[in-house]
Parts: structure tokens; sequence; C-alpha cells
């Protein structure tokens, strides 16, 4: 199971991955800067300007080993999918869902009730941590409405309803994010959640993050035989990994926003590590993107306790046991999905 935690990243603009045997290749400039065995790795991201060649390709897809591409500024682009993995009977219970009177916003519910919790247990967190008198009482008061929300929860019983008290408990978070920055607050706090682009480096980061998060929370549900375009909280459109972006939610918190608040908290990110662009937003450069990239991979290979296993599993393997524990569900092994509640 923990060779699921291994991703080769490849952030060098104007290198070329090659197939040789079974390992993966790494050129620059026609010299070979890397060599990694096929068989330990779960999955391949290229950034911006890089190119793979079709050997590789064909063979990632037999395996059945993802292959993502992202821009230079890490949105995503490209995910290589092989056959159809699963199933037929899952994917059939997964669509149906979708029809039933109550299932979808049950499901729904849960996804949310668990952000919203992940989500306090970070604000509170920063609470006990802070050193300014005004920072804990902000952040505080922020954790008492989070709690309001996530008991008007119970009571939620349509989508409509649910997606807007999401809505609520992201701007309640979001509103308080620069509390929880303590290093270099001139450069680092961020005025609310800015995308498409990031606006302060801040925003950059967790873009950043959600991105490469995304990319794993649709990788989990392909493995499991789910499809990723079909969701339950996130509305279905062409092209959208609906299902990933709900299973992303309950992660957020814990796998992007603590790592990035402890980045930049820690001084391991600093100014120099992001570049402006023409349009306005802000943009990581090579060296920021290894720091974080490096910080991700070692922080998915810390272990939690995990509730409904009952094991300490690492928090890589996390999106893979919810994706699981959804499709147990959508069989009926399971009388209702159990989201994932970090302790």
């Amino acid at each position: 199971m923990r060779e699921l935690l291994n991703v080769l990243y490849v952030l060098t603009q104007g290198s070329t991955l090659h197939l040789d045997h079974d390992t993966v290749r790494v050129e620059v400039n026609r010299e070979t800067r890397l060599r990694a065995p096929l068989l330990r790795l779960s999955g391949i991201v290229v950034f911006g300007r890089v190119s793979v060649s079709p050997f590789l390709i064909e063979r990632c897809a037999d395996d059945g080993r993802s292959l993502v591409w992202l821009d230079h500024r890490g949105r995503f682009k490209a995910r290589l999918e092989g056959p159809t993995q699963g199933n037929v009977l899952l994917r059939r219970a997964q669509h149906m869902a979708l029809s039933d009177v109550e299932q979808p916003w049950t499901i729904a519910r849960q996804i949310v009730a668990a952000k919203v919790q992940n989500s306090r247990q970070v604000v509170l967190r920063a609470a006990r941590e802070a050193t300014a008198d005004a920072d804990q009482l902000v952040l505080s008061g922020a954790g008492e409405r989070l709690a309001g929300i996530l008991s008007r929860l119970r009571e939620v019983r349509d989508l409509d309803t649910l997606r807007g008290a999401e809505g609520e408990a992201a701007r309640t978070y979001f509103d308080v994010f620069g509390h929880m920055i303590r290093g270099d607050r001139d450069v680092f706090v961020p005025r609310g959640r800015t995308r498409r682009p990031p606006r302060d480096p801040t925003n950059c980061v967790l873009s950043f993050l959600y991105a490469l998060l995304r990319s794993e929370c649709a990788s989990a549900a392909e493995a499991v035989g789910l499809d990723p375009q079909v969701g339950y909280l996130h509305a279905l459109r062409p092209g959208r990994p609906a299902l990933a972006l709900d299973l992303m939610e309950e992660f957020r918190p814990v796998l992007a926003d603590r790592l990035a608040i402890t980045l930049i908290n820690r001084r391991q990110l600093q100014a120099d590590d992001f570049e402006g662009m023409p349009d306005g937003g802000v943009l990581l450069n090579e060296k920021g993107r290894r720091t974080v990239i490096v910080a991700y991979q070692r922080r998915k290979e810390e272990e939690i306790r995990h509730r409904v296993m009952g094991q300490k599993t690492p928090l890589g393997l996390v999106p893979h046991v919810q994706a699981r524990l959804l499709a147990r569900h959508l069989r009926g092994d399971l009388k209702e999905y159990l989201p994932f509640v970090y302790r």
C-alpha cells in the first residue's frame, strides 16, 4: 500500500521522460538526470514544458499508472486514463444514486460536515498556537461560528441549502485565514480566497496544493472503479471531475491548508519563491514549487489513526480509503458514507 505514496514530479522545464526497460529515464539537454523504477511509482506529474515519450505514455496506460499534465502555474491540464477499471455494477449504482430522492444530499452532507469539522480543527489549532491575543480571539470566534454551521447541517434536507451552508463555512474560514499566518504578514496575509489567477502568495500555494490533491482524488476514485466525473456535492459539467472535487473537500484543510500555513510560518517559503504575472496573478517559481512538493510528499507519509479502519494510515492513502468506503456505501454494504474526520 505504501507504494501508492510514490509519485514522480518533474518540474525542470525542457525535460524529456523516456521509457527505459522498466524504468523512467529523465533527460535534460540529452543528459540523464534521473532513473526511477516504474514498479515503485503510482503516478507521474509533469509541470509546464516537459515532454513524455509515446512509449512511456503507452506503458502507463497499460499499467493503470496515473500520468498528469499541469501547466507551469500548477493548473490541471490533462490526465491519462487507461482502460476503465472496476465493476460495471458499481458504476451503475453510482449513476443511479443521482436519481434517488435522498442519496445525493445525504452523501454530500457527510462530505460537507467533514470539511467544516476539519476546517474548524485547523482554526482551533491556530488559535492555540497564536502569539497575539487579537488573533486568538478572532480564530476562537470563527471556531464557534463553524461549530454553529456544523450543528445546522443535521437539519439540512436538500442540496441547495447544503451548498449555501458550505459556502457560509468557507467564507467564515477564509475571512480569518490571515490570522493563522505568523510569518512575514506583509507578504503572506491574504485578502480572502482568490483564484484563476491567485493574486497573492498564500492563495498561490493553496491553488497549487489543491491541484495536486485533485489529481490524487481522481486517481483514487478511478482505482476503486468509480467514475470521477459523477459526484453529488459538485454539479455535473462536461469535463469536470465532480467526484474528485467531492472527495477532496474533506482533505483540503488537513492536507493542503495546514501544510501551506506550516510552510509560511516556519519560513520555508519566502517572498523570493514567487513571481508576479502580467495578468496580476502570482506564481510559484521552480524553487518554490520544489519546496512545496517535497513538503507535500512528506506530509502524505505522516500517519494518522483512521477512525473506520482502526489503525494507523499514511495521510496519502486516505483518499483511496475514502473512495473505497464510498464504493461500499453505493453497493449497499454500508448504511451511510463515513467521511474522513481528522483528530
